[in-house]
């Protein structure tokens, strides 16, 4: 054997390495984890400590989007909902919560959300801040948990190192509770498919999320959750009515009906987008177009979670679907969001625990873990959607899988 060919032998076959991941073993994981956990951290109290001027001062006073949900319950509880869809008013009750001059947060939840940010907004605004976060990071958390069925501490270690958690802490978001209900619906949809509906129903508060829950619950048959989920919707409903008023409703679909043109306008950061509506707009793509891929991509997340569910399949393949497929079918979800992206990669560890890996999985799952890390800044300095090409990744392999596993049936 000659020097180029002992030299070819002796290197590393790094395709294949990739494509079996097996160096990402649970040592290794849990190493990596807690490293990237480490680093956020450090990042995460930098920027409490700049947004807050103790670096340098600041030209106007910051918050986050909390200021949004604690103003809405504050003038809930002072008996005036429907001030919550009147922007000056809103505006005025956000700045008397944080600090005269912070940037206007929107808010275009229905008044179902009421009833949450009123219990809140009873509190100091650090107070709900905190107990509003922590309680939902915990429900999270235990969710994910249960998802992966690994119950000792060091397993949440990667839980909390998934760059949407500390997004949604730092923005002071609601994509904890979102992944809390949902989760939680999955885990109990096939053992308690009642209370797994009443969970998909509390989601009503934020409507665009359930788009494809009644396509997998037809499809699978699933008729006691789809009548839960129905029944639960209705009481929150019913519920905002009795306690807020019938204006609120009226006040509420007027002002959503013109949310759009925030999107579109860039008034929220395109690179914090992570739809094929954000990404496209974010590349350059007119809004009409965009909206148009945008539709076409709904059919196709309908699509998959049809087959998926009307097939039977397992249900981290049909759990990981409709939690991955969400994100393709709406128009409008943020980095925080990717926290449904999350909760379909725990799902496919699972599977991947129980029928092993496989090829590419175990790296891919790595990739879209990191995604919303560097989606941000790369986004914003390529004009490349990062976060949305991990997306089409997962489902990818949500699909693979779902096909081998049709096949062995």
């Amino acid at each position: 054997m000659d020097g180029s060919a002992k030299l070819a032998a002796s290197r590393p076959d790094w395709v294949s390495f990739l494509k079996a991941g097996d160096f990402l073993d649970r040592r290794r994981v849990l190493i990596l984890s807690g490293v990237l956990l480490a680093l956020e951290l450090v990042v995460f109290l930098f920027l409490i400590a700049g947004t807050h001027g103790w670096i340098v001062p600041l030209e106007r006073p910051t918050t986050t989007d909390f200021a949004s949900f604690y103003a809405a319950g504050s003038l809930a509880d002072s008996g005036t909902p429907a001030l919550a869809y009147n922007e000056a008013a809103h505006y005025a009750a956000e700045q008397a919560a944080t600090a005269p001059g912070i940037e206007y947060q929107f808010f275009y939840y229905p008044p179902v959300f009421l009833l949450i940010c009123a219990l809140f907004g009873r509190l100091p605004y650090m107070a709900a801040f905190i107990a509003f976060e922590a309680a939902s990071l915990a429900a999270c958390l235990v969710v994910a948990r249960n998802t992966v069925r690994m119950k000792d501490w060091p397993a949440l270690v990667p839980l909390l190192a998934f760059p949407s958690v500390f997004w949604t802490l730092g923005l002071g978001q609601n994509a904890f509770l979102t992944a809390a209900l949902f989760g939680g619906a999955l885990l109990l949809i096939d053992r308690r498919p009642l209370l797994a509906g009443i969970l998909f129903g509390l989601l009503c508060y934020k409507p665009h999320f359930g788009l494809l829950i009644p396509v997998a619950l037809v499809a699978g048959g699933r008729w006691r959750a789809f009548a839960g989920a129905a029944i639960a919707g209705a009481a929150m409903v019913a519920l905002s009515v009795a306690l807020f008023g019938w204006q609120s409703w009226q006040d509420f679909f007027a002002l959503a009906g013109g949310s759009h043109a925030t999107y579109e306008s860039g008034r929220i950061d395109l690179s914090g987008f992570v739809t094929l509506f954000g990404g496209l707009r974010l590349m350059g793509v007119p809004s009409t177009l965009a909206y148009a891929v945008q539709g076409l991509g709904a059919l196709a997340a309908i699509a998959l979670v049809a087959i998926v569910w009307r097939c039977n399949l397992s249900l981290p393949v049909r759990a990981a679907a409709l939690a991955a497929a969400t994100l393709i079918a709406v128009p409008v979800a943020l980095v925080y969001d990717f926290l449904l992206a999350g909760i379909a990669v725990a799902w496919l560890i699972r599977a991947g625990s129980d029928r092993g890996f496989l090829p590419w999985e175990k790296v891919t799952l790595a990739a879209v873990f990191i995604a919303p890390l560097l989606s941000r800044n790369f986004g914003t300095a390529t004009h490349v959607p990062l976060a949305q090409l991990a997306l089409i990744a997962l489902l990818g392999l949500i699909a693979r899988r779902a096909w081998f596993e049709s096949r062995l049936a």
